[in-house]
């Protein structure tokens, strides 16, 4: 029985770049809030799958071709509906705790949420290989998930952080920022899974390959950027 396989390789991916965003952290976080974080974005798999395939349902009753269904149960139905549950895991946990010394913390603690989430999706995906799967099929999608679905979680996701910060150094366009980096993690969250689902050959691989590229140099920069704000403020 390979259950217990599951639940460790399932963790392994994002477990490695949790391990790597929390090292960008100069002010490390209580150990006791991050775990936190972590398992409430897990446990937002849950009412996401169940949005998900209420709003598959619901898409399915408009007046539109099958492609555009697709388009829209892709980007609003799977993309927005993660996003925003990721998004409510910190709002509602880290937003009012005083772990929250930091505003640049945001982008971190998102990441942290997203990694949780992912980590879940990965568990469930691997018990759906079956009990009898061989260790090369389970390693193999471990892997896919690594640099693939998990990374974007967390791509996506610390993308929207920034916005967030930048939302508290500029009150006036507080909803303005918040609105724009939703908008920027959905939409790129949806074009990656477009591309992978709905595509074949070359752009299969390097169209997600680029979003990732991308998203990585944009957070990388994205850190550096609040951290020198940081330092400036008085």
């Amino acid at each position: 029985m390979n259950y217990p396989l599951f639940l460790f390789f399932g963790l392994v991916p994002s477990i490695i770049w949790l391990a790597y965003y929390l090292r960008k952290d100069a002010h490390p976080e209580p150990n006791s809030v991050i775990q936190k974080v972590f398992l409430l974005g897990m446990l937002a798999t849950l009412p996401a799958i169940a949005l998900e395939l209420g709003l598959r349902s619901l898409f399915s009753f408009l007046p539109f071709s099958e492609g555009v269904i697709l388009i829209l149960y892709i980007f609003l139905g799977v993309a927005l509906v993660e996003e925003v549950l990721k998004f409510f895991v910190v709002r509602f946990f880290v937003y009012r705790n005083k772990a929250l010394d930091e505003p640049v913390d945001l982008m971190l603690y998102m990441i942290i949420a997203a990694l949780g989430f992912a980590a879940f999706e990965n568990i469930l995906l691997l018990f759906g290989l079956g009990p009898s799967s061989p260790i090369s099929s389970i390693v193999a999608l471990t892997l896919v998930r690594l640099v693939g679905a998990t990374l974007l979680h967390a791509l996506s996701s610390g993308t929207f952080g920034y916005f967030l910060v930048r939302s508290f150094f500029d009150g006036k366009r507080k909803y303005l920022y918040v609105a724009t980096g939703l908008f920027v993690a959905t939409f790129l969250h949806g074009l990656f899974n477009f591309y992978i689902l709905q595509t074949a050959g070359l752009t299969k691989l390097l169209i997600p390959a680029i979003i990732l590229m991308g998203l990585a140099i944009f957070v990388s920069l994205s850190f550096k950027q609040l951290q020198k704000i940081i330092k400036l403020r008085p």
